[in-house]
């Protein structure tokens, strides 16, 4: 793959304004090239820039990207895809390169959008992945900039998109065919989430929080289990909901949600993996005092029983991970309860969802009522090795799969032994 120098910054230029119309009349190109990078001070202005003028998840922010970027491990070689058009930056990402060996004499190139191919380091686990795009121009920019990383590999290479949605993968599985390189989908899932606008139709009620409807939306098992469980919670104290407002708040509730996980996955959770924690410690550092973070504690009678880490993005709140107190008694639902309080205050600050992310867990599809497509694909060549490599590898998800269900028991972390289901992590990022 093309490398070229240190990054170009773009500086803004308000006044360009028409002349980018102009382009986008009469169809200009877009050119598009990779280099590696080498300032990341000069890339974080011309990345908020495009930023500004962009419709985009909160993986493609700043606060995310620059976060990662600034904790990434060694041998990620990061780049990056300048798309422009008329001398001005319409699409940004970060790729990296990795060297991976396999059946092949020689190694071959890995190419990854958004990660880095340290499996540890990117049990981080992105979704809503893409290329930061300028506001109407986001279909040419995909489809430029997937065109030149194709047009890139060589006939080893692989290109990774992981969590991307359907637009994404359409275009890339496009460019793959006008190129000659397979499309290889390794998975297909849905982020299943809590769409506000869809609430008070269900319930005849008026969507908001203290009306009761998100609760009265809820199937009939579920609604009852929630509240037998904030009964039996109110029979020992207050119950109350607490959004941390101070970044020492919040990271010492991270501390809670930390000890909460690691006591119920142990050697299989997340605060295994040494980069997880600086990593996130850094991101709600950062994040707290724009209120881009959301730490939260479910408390009864000022007892933590759940902590919910959330992204909160363009009037959307993802849930990345949680913690909860489980006790003996299985009608007490740490998990439910904590979920329906964070959803009831986002629909208060008036919100417009609260997505629950990839990964199956049984509270997602009891407490959600939409769902986002997503994927995780590899484009390549159609090699001997690479279809040798495939076999190997769904070879070792079905065994993989036996294995679990015959390791499974009564005490085992499933993401279907609690009716308050297992935090999200147990499938995605444990």
């Amino acid at each position: 793959m093309a490398a070229g120098h240190v990054v170009s910054v773009i500086e803004p230029e308000p006044d360009r304004a028409a002349s980018v119309e102009q382009a986008r009349r009469h169809d200009a190109p877009i050119d598009v090239r990779i280099e590696p990078l080498q300032d990341i001070a000069k890339l974080e202005a011309c990345w908020t820039e495009l930023e500004a003028r962009a419709t985009h998840s909160f993986y493609l922010s700043w606060l995310w990207v620059g976060t990662w970027l600034d904790h990434l491990p060694r041998g990620a070689h990061p780049h990056v895809l300048i798309a422009q058009t008329s001398g001005r930056t319409v699409g940004l990402a970060i790729v990296c390169r990795r060297t991976v060996w396999s059946l092949g004499a020689h190694g071959r190139a890995r190419w990854l959008l958004g990660e880095t191919g340290d499996a540890g380091f990117d049990r981080l686990f992105i979704e809503y992945n893409g290329i930061l795009a300028e506001r109407g121009l986001a279909a040419p920019v995909m489809a430029a900039c997937l065109d030149a990383l194709a047009h890139s590999l060589s006939a080893s290479d692989e290109l990774v998109l992981s969590g991307i949605a359907p637009d994404l993968e359409a275009t890339a599985t496009g460019v793959a065919d006008r190129s000659g390189l397979l499309t290889d989908v390794r998975e297909a899932d849905v982020a299943r989430w809590v769409d506000f606008t869809k609430i008070g139709a269900k319930s005849g009620a008026k969507s908001d929080a203290k009306s009761g409807s998100y609760r009265a939306s809820l199937g009939r098992s579920t609604r009852q289990a929630i509240n037998r469980a904030m009964r039996l919670y109110a029979e020992r104290g207050a119950l109350e909901f607490q959004v941390m407002e101070t970044t020492s708040e919040a990271l010492a509730a991270f501390e809670v949600l930390a000890g909460f996980h690691q006591s119920r996955w142990g050697s299989k959770g997340s605060f295994v993996n040494p980069g997880f924690r600086p990593f996130h410690e850094d991101l709600i550092a950062r994040g707290i005092p724009s209120g881009a973070i959301r730490m939260s504690r479910t408390l009864v009678a000022g007892q933590t029983i759940g902590v919910l880490y959330n992204f909160v993005h363009e009037g959307h709140v993802l849930n990345y991970q949680s913690g909860f107190l489980y006790e003996p008694d299985g009608r007490l639902k740490p998990g439910l309860v904590s979920h329906v309080l964070s959803i009831e205050d986002s629909m208060s600050r008036g919100e417009r969802g609260y997505d629950f992310l990839a990964g199956f867990a049984r509270h997602k599809s009891q407490l959600a009522n939409a769902e986002h497509a997503m994927t995780w694909i590899v484009l390549g060549a159609d090699t001997l090795e690479r279809r040798i490599e495939e076999r190997i590898r769904r070879a070792r998800q079905v065994l993989g799969r036996f294995l679990r269900r015959q390791t499974s028991g009564p005490t085992a972390p499933v993401a279907t032994a609690n009716d308050d289901g297992c935090p999200a992590e147990a499938v995605q990022r444990p």
